[in-house]
């Protein structure tokens, strides 16, 4: 499917907003994840199109606490699309109480080195998004994706807008 998208970097000396038309490609299940990687998915993808491919590694829909075998496949799967070359990854794994799973979240993170990584909408279920935010900074997550806890990132703008004043105003020192 093709969306819009803006991009916020957890850095706000790389703030950018961009307005473009991004392709989503989805695998839906254990044997379309088989169909596309016998295929050739992502070095297909990654000769069509001229932006860095960004691949997100989620075991199944649903929450993000996963068991162990969960946290098991989302290795594996990173292991395999680093080696087959994606220019990123997109993971986000929380814990039962709302909050950041800070253990699992930095093994992948060291597992995906030195590719950069974005914390995905799991951000959206977190008990407090400012807690949140600092451990996604911490751990050292290179962008955040998020709706602003709310159903579309334009209902979300208001958290969205202090998310982003919390990371300017802790990097950079300036107020305005």
């Amino acid at each position: 499917k093709f969306l819009y998208h803006t991009l916020y970097t957890l850095d706000p000396r790389l703030y950018c907003t961009c307005t473009s038309i991004i392709m989503e490609v989805c695998v839906d299940s254990v044997q379309s994840a088989l169909n596309a990687a016998e295929g050739g998915m992502l070095k297909i993808i990654k000769r069509v199109v001229s932006v860095p491919v960004f691949v997100m590694i989620r075991p199944r829909g649903g929450d993000f606490l996963y068991d162990e075998h969960e946290f098991a496949v989302m290795k594996e799967d990173l292991k395999a699309l680093k080696e087959a070359g994606c220019d990123g990854l997109v993971f986000g794994i929380l814990c039962k109480n709302g909050s950041v799973d800070k253990h699992r979240c930095s093994y992948l993170l060291h597992l995906a080195q030195p590719l950069p990584v974005t914390f995905h909408r799991a951000f959206d279920m977190v008990e407090n998004p400012f807690t949140a935010l600092e451990e996604i900074i911490e751990l050292g997550f290179d962008r955040l994706l998020t709706s602003g806890q709310d159903a579309s990132a334009l209902d979300g703008v208001p958290l969205i807008a202090q998310l982003i004043d919390k990371v300017w105003f802790k990097f950079s020192g300036v107020q305005y």
